[in-house]
């Protein structure tokens, strides 16, 4: 298992390096740079002056050079003029003889992330923020669509062909065809406004950002919770009807063993193995999906900067929005596959 996780961390790491590097390259096209510098500088800028910014900001350098400055494995930029340092790894214009005391090594593996041109603010202290608010939109999303998409589907794959099963089945379809756009419209309209009177839900879901409470937390939740539902649900419905068809179910069947304990001790684990990988999936999805949600209801989570960014050319915070999702998705990856090692023993590590 040890040298499994060490083989595994060997590809992560490859994969996250090109993944990023494959980022960087686009957001730093010339058409992207020049647009960072007229909205830094002026609009009305000429081709000789966007040159001139790029050049004194370090953007002029080679696409490797830039990814490894900002990777923190190169030596940081630095730039003289009239006896007046600035650079990568240094804050503003300073003295030879300061500049000599700054690092040399300013990247994301020294913890530096770059300031944001938009939010005028650290790119690691957005990120931190807005990671933690859609974190804790994330677990009780979990809370509440993990357990009742398994109930389902194992209630559902339990009594295939009954009334049971085609109702929770038609149920699960219909979450999951209606887009998060759609059923977060008609709960808005039914459960907070005013045209049809049903005020459950008092607050927005901007308020719970600094105060969550059930009145202005819950339909946000619920809006993603069941989108992903019903996905789990027909997974875990199709794992345990196959499994409740094995051999040794119709075994255990004939010895007399309670339908209880065939479903808890001997089908339950095996149903399993599939839907874990379908909800180790979710977290990306949560972490970059729920998009349309956070503006729906102006939760300005993960999602939110991340369009933020995209929208307003701020290089430095795409990027280490981007390196986020590729640690979340790699690390599910790797979590889903030691999972399985678990839930079946015969799965073995060659």
């Amino acid at each position: 298992m040890g040298l499994f996780i060490l083989r595994r961390l060997s590809v992560m790491i490859f994969t996250a390096l090109c993944l990023t590097f494959i980022v960087f390259f686009l957001t730093n096209l010339d058409a992207n740079l020049e647009k960072l510098a007229k909205t830094q500088g002026n609009m009305r800028m000429s081709d000789a002056e966007v040159t001139s910014w790029l050049d004194k900001n370090g953007y002029s350098q080679p696409t490797v050079i830039k990814y490894g400055q900002w990777l923190g494995v190169f030596p940081g930029w630095t730039r003289t003029v009239e006896n007046e340092v600035t650079g990568r790894c240094i804050s503003g214009p300073v003295s030879p003889e300061d500049a000599a005391m700054a690092p040399t090594f300013c990247g994301i593996i020294q913890g530096d992330w770059g300031y944001s041109t938009v939010f005028r603010d650290e790119v690691s202290t957005i990120v931190g923020k807005r990671l933690s608010l859609t974190g804790r939109l994330m677990f009780w999303v979990l809370v509440l669509m993990v357990p009742s998409a398994l109930l389902i589907g194992v209630l559902a794959g339990m009594r295939e062909g009954t009334l049971t099963d085609r109702s929770l089945s038609t149920v699960s379809i219909l979450t999951t065809a209606t887009p998060e756009y759609v059923s977060g419209v008609i709960f808005i309209a039914i459960f907070t406004s005013s045209a049809v009177g049903l005020k459950w839900f008092k607050g927005t879901a901007t308020s719970a950002m600094d105060n969550p409470t059930f009145e202005n937390f819950f339909l946000p939740v619920l809006t993603i919770a069941l989108y992903g539902m019903g996905y789990i649900a027909r997974m875990t419905r199709a794992s345990m009807t196959e499994v409740m068809t094995a051999q040794y179910i119709r075994t255990a069947r004939l010895k007399g063993v309670s339908f209880y304990n065939i479903v808890v001790k001997h089908a339950l684990r095996n149903a399993l193995i599939a839907p874990f990988t379908v909800i180790m999936l979710q977290f990306p999805w949560l972490l970059n999906g729920v998009v349309i949600v956070e503006t729906l209801f102006n939760y300005k989570g993960f999602g939110w900067v991340l369009v933020q960014a995209a929208g307003n050319n701020d290089i430095e915070l795409l990027l280490a929005v981007s390196v986020v999702s590729v640690v979340v998705v790699l690390l599910t990856q790797l979590i889903s596959d030691i999972g399985y090692v678990y839930l079946n023993p015969r799965i073995r590590i060659s």
